[in-house]
């Protein structure tokens, strides 16, 4: 009998091993979770108004620029924003406006422009489910209001110190334009594939912030006055020119072409002027420089901004040093005290970030305020 009960706690030994071995080699080490949500009975919309405190929000953004519409009747993806990230978004904000002394701002009051360009990043044309962003390199996508250019790849995320062995996640990711990931600003999801009768949905994670990296800078930025070169008109040159020649596709003439997906690309030695005399004498006391698509080295560092009447004899309106852009394709605004008409305005390029090559998409003289 003892023999007996042995051999059968030997056999369930060995069943029980054989059961866990089976399932681990069957999910490769770990468990995969079904998705075996049931498809929401109504559209994106009507979804998102069944989770009151989740996306109260989002409603009143959507509302307020009349995205309602896109969401009930038209076959589209959201990468839903929930409440914490736009609280995130709006105490950023406010917490800066406070040192400012400025009231605080609120969905219901930001820019409107600033903020319809913002909601329409998470608002995609057609259905993506994640399993059409397991691509090596992800989809591009489209807005659905503008076709302004995002990026979603599905992937797994790690768990127990297993790359890969996670729950799939997506990260979905605002390109600014640029073909450099680099350069994108990338969030993840926190769940995915919840099924609408118009399309799908699939939540962005709360850490989030609304709006991505950009939020506080497009409510906070000051547009330049009107671009005096546009307005007035006049003549430009440069003391430099690109290595392939004025006809080139990064010949000077691209740092004042209005298109800041082109630019100015020459060697520095030393110094670079770029020069435009105006068809007739104008005070600028504000200036304007975007930084180009790539290579973030050579961005300029240091310069002066001057004006004159002859183009021989300068003053110094203004001087910059240890200057960084943040980002590729960002316009800054530089202002100065200046009160003078000046025919003639100028650029010194004296120093890059690092390297011997310089780059510029946009370089403006405008009006004063």
């Amino acid at each position: 009998m003892k023999n007996f009960i042995k051999y059968i706690g030997v056999l369930t030994i060995l069943l029980l091993f054989t059961i866990i071995y089976s399932a681990c080699k069957k999910n490769g080490g770990y468990y995969d979770v079904e998705d075996t949500a049931v498809p929401y009975n109504g559209n994106i919309y009507e979804y998102l108004k069944s989770k009151p405190g989740v996306y109260d929000s989002l409603i009143v953004a959507v509302d307020r620029m009349g995205l309602k519409k896109t969401l009930t009747d038209s076959n589209v993806t959201l990468f839903a924003v929930t409440n914490p990230s736009f609280q995130l978004a709006l105490r950023n904000l406010n917490t800066l406006r406070k040192q400012s002394d400025k009231d605080p701002l609120f969905l219901s009051n930001i820019d409107g422009i600033q903020l319809d360009t913002m909601v329409s990043y998470y608002i995609i044309r057609g259905v993506k489910p994640s399993d059409s962003l397991k691509l090596q390199d992800g989809l591009n996508l489209t807005s659905a209001k503008v076709a302004y250019p995002m990026h979603a790849k599905s992937v797994r995320g790690s768990a127990s110190g297993e790359v890969g062995a996670g729950p799939e996640v997506i990260q979905f990711s605002n390109t600014k334009k640029s073909k450099f990931i680099r350069n994108w600003s990338t969030s993840t999801t926190a769940s995915n594939n919840i099924k609408t009768k118009n399309g799908i949905v699939h939540v962005i994670s709360p850490d989030h912030i609304f709006g991505f990296d950009g939020f506080v800078t497009r409510l906070t930025f000051i547009p330049p006055p009107p671009n005096l070169m546009v307005t007035v008109g006049g003549t430009f040159s440069a003391n430099r020119e690109n290595g392939g020649g004025p006809t080139s596709g990064e010949n000077s003439k691209k740092v004042i072409d209005g298109d800041d997906h082109t630019k100015f690309l020459c060697d520095l030695q030393g110094f670079l002027t770029m020069q435009f005399k105006l068809k007739t004498p104008e005070v600028s006391s504000v200036y304007t420089l975007i930084s180009a698509n790539d290579a973030v080295e050579r961005d300029p560092k240091a310069w002066t901004y001057e004006g004159s009447q002859d183009g021989v004899n300068w003053t110094e309106l203004h001087r910059v040093t240890n200057f960084f852009f943040e980002e590729r394709y960002q316009q800054k605004v530089f202002r100065c005290t200046n009160t003078t008409a000046y025919l003639y305005y100028r650029i010194n390029i004296t120093e890059l970030r690092s390297g011997g090559t310089f780059q510029l998409a946009e370089w403006t003289i405008n009006k004063s305020n």
